[in-house]
């Protein structure tokens, strides 16, 4: 969409709160369907916890899959992670591990903002570094908004001859290289649309998400987030961010196994300038299945949001924006969570305080076992 981009660096004032954990609810898998810091302070309210909450069994949440969406009170196994709660008595505390997850709009109004997002990568992550010295062990992965690859040249590669008219690289013979560059939540390697890395990206881990041994993380990172702007209007994150997380991705052989690590912190980004209007089921449920990845440890997850700002006095989006209702509940919950505007020009200042938030929980948290 075309915003009116101010020159302002506001970020947004976040209010939070933590939800029961025992009422929660109800994301489908889907079906194919360098800068620097900032240079001006930056106000944001950030919320952190010092407990940990337990998602019971009982709590209902969505399958990532089509078929069990409608069914009501089933938990999604979310990865074959422990008990977040550290060993009685134990004194071992501090994270050495960091499990980075950026879940990326891809639909036709976002390219300015996933550039603000690479641009912004490099100070984040060399902040990170220096910040959290003894957590230099990292995974980063990227997912999209929908399960397309390519976005609509499947369709188009009939009607022109085998060629897709505005993706020339696209493999009309073949189409998506493998399973899992079609799957809704599988980390990105090959980014295919208008815009779009449209190459193959090889990561030193040999999976679909880079780590601390990665020559050029930053150069890794572009090619993986600079997603392009083909993918579905009817956006995934919650979706996308749950079935990143799923058990089923993580099983062995799957598309994401062992990006999630007991022993980490998890930090997730969700970078969207929609309401999330495509994923199956609700903010409690999205919350249950991302706090089960970690054991039912909230204070182990950061949830960072760049999302539309209607709600506050002073918004950087303009007055026709959408306002995220779900979305914005659903961060709200987390313990430990920032919001900012996804409308700011860069997100230097955002990443900033989402380093001293991250470095917090590192500091708090506290391995199972």
């Amino acid at each position: 969409m075309d915003r009116d981009r101010t020159s302002s660096r506001r970020l947004l004032v976040a209010t939070a709160g933590i939800a029961a954990l025992a009422s929660a609810c109800g994301a489908d898998r889907g079906a194919r369907d360098d800068g620097g810091t900032a240079t001006s302070p930056v106000s944001l309210t950030s919320i952190t916890a010092d407990g940990s909450g337990d998602v019971s069994e009982s709590l209902g949440s969505d399958s990532v899959d089509d078929d069990d969406a409608a069914d009501d009170g089933i938990v999604l196994d979310v990865g074959a992670h422990e008990d977040g709660a550290s060993a009685e008595g134990s004194d071992a505390s501090g994270c050495e591990k960091v499990d980075f997850l950026f879940v990326i709009d891809n639909s036709g109004s976002m390219g300015d903002e996933q550039v603000a997002l690479i641009s912004s990568f490099p100070g984040f992550m060399n902040t990170i570094q220096a910040t959290l010295d003894e957590a230099q062990d990292y995974h980063v992965m990227v997912v999209d908004t929908d399960a397309e690859w390519g976005g609509e040249c499947e369709i188009l590669c009939d009607f022109f001859a085998g060629v897709c008219p505005d993706i020339a690289a696209y493999p009309c013979a073949t189409g998506a290289p493998t399973e899992c560059d079609a799957t809704l939540g599988a980390g990105v390697t090959y980014p295919m649309g208008d815009d779009a890395t449209n190459q193959l990206c090889t990561f030193s881990s040999g999976a679909r998400w880079m780590d601390a041994s990665e020559p050029d993380l930053a150069g890794s990172f572009q090619c993986a987030a600079h997603l392009g702007s083909s993918g579905d209007g009817n956006e995934k994150p919650m979706s996308s961010m749950v079935g990143a997380l799923s058990e089923e991705l993580a099983a062995p052989g799957g598309c994401n196994e062992g990006f999630v690590r007991d022993d980490a912190i998890l930090v997730i980004t969700i970078i969207t300038d929609e309401e999330d209007g495509g994923s199956t089921g609700v903010p409690e449920g999205w919350f249950a299945n991302v706090i089960a990845s970690k054991g039912g440890d909230a204070s182990a997850i950061v949830m960072l949001g760049l999302v539309n700002d209607p709600d506050v006095p002073a918004p950087v989006c303009p007055p026709e924006t959408e306002d995220p209702v779900k979305l914005r509940t659903f961060l709200d919950m987390f313990p430990n969570m920032i919001r900012g505007s996804v409308c700011e020009p860069n997100y230097n200042g955002f990443f900033d305080e989402a380093v001293a938030l991250i470095d917090t929980t590192c500091d708090e948290f506290e391995p199972p076992g």
